[in-house]
């Protein structure tokens, strides 16, 4: 499957395959003056647990402050993660491992 090179075709993905997960709730978060710098892009919640997800293109990383907002959320239980794709999202969510997909690793904050 090939790899969107724009992060908004990579975000428009990332949202329709975890739309489709039952019981998954995911919003995208839109920048605001009310909003903090360097919040993920998406969050939501997975069978019970928050998460805070950072979208970016393959071969990019988060910002140092990306970074910083994410193991905020991880200390406070949240799943956190810098993901470049669907297939990772739904591996980053998928952490009890049982995966039906043979899916890549992702990097974590």
């Amino acid at each position: 499957m090939k790899v969107p090179s724009r992060e908004s075709a990579i975000l428009r993905a990332i949202l329709q395959a975890l739309r489709r997960v039952p019981g998954l709730v995911v919003r995208k978060r839109h920048g605001s003056a009310a909003s903090y710098a360097g919040d993920a892009d998406l969050y939501g919640c997975y069978r019970g647990r928050h998460f805070e997800i950072e979208i970016k293109r393959p071969g990019c990383t988060a910002t140092p402050l990306q970074q910083h907002r994410l193991k905020q959320w991880a200390r406070a239980g949240a799943l956190t993660g810098v993901v470049h794709s669907a297939q990772e999202a739904l591996q980053l969510l998928d952490e009890d491992g049982k995966s039906q997909h043979e899916l890549p690793v992702h990097d974590r904050a």
